[in-house]
């Protein structure tokens, strides 16, 4: 490798990370946290893959730092029960029915913005009353998009990036919520 290759992925990265017309989004994102929190309602996280993980860091901080209540369904037994039960189209909407109450919020998280079981878990949202918060990529036009109502994108066909970038404004929002970036955990 060259230092072209290092130097242009660093620049994709400044190019992709911020631009004025999110500040909307992040204050969108933290008002509907600070809601939750002070209504005592709970965020739901849900992803599949690194978005998964991207969701159980992000409840972990909420929860922590922010002292927002979270939870991800990313216990194995949830996910293979409700897949083998319901489908795996549809585990993660079934959890809702399971878990989320009026006045929580769904964060979910998708690289493609196309991932069945998480498009099938805003859909239910949708139905029972729950605020959906996206974070998505590649096409702007994805289905994820579409059924959010805060919506979180970056135009980027670059996994890695777009994952990185989705964990870096999720805790841009938790920092936001707490009011400072530097803090005693």
């Amino acid at each position: 490798m060259n230092s072209d290759f290092y130097k242009n992925y660093y620049d994709e990265y400044s190019r992709l990370i911020y631009s004025d017309a999110l500040d909307e989004t992040f204050d969108d994102f933290k008002k509907l946290a600070e809601s939750v929190k002070s209504n005592k309602h709970k965020l739901i996280f849900a992803g599949n893959g690194a978005s998964a993980s991207i969701s159980a860091h992000a409840a972990v901080d909420f929860t922590k730092q922010a002292q927002v209540k979270s939870i991800t369904f990313n216990e194995a037994n949830i996910i293979t029960c409700f897949s083998n039960d319901y489908g795996y189209d549809k585990w993660i909407a079934t959890a809702l029915d399971f878990y989320a109450n009026d006045g929580d919020v769904l964060v979910l998280i998708s690289v493609s913005g196309e991932s069945p079981s998480v498009i099938e878990a805003a859909k239910r949202a949708k139905e029972i009353g729950l605020k959906v918060v996206t974070f998505s990529g590649r096409s702007p036009n994805n289905s994820l998009k579409a059924l959010g109502d805060v919506n979180f994108w970056v135009d980027s066909n670059a996994y890695n990036i777009v994952e990185c970038i989705h964990m870096m404004w999720i805790t841009t929002v938790i920092d936001s919520v707490i009011g400072k970036s530097e803090y005693e955990v």
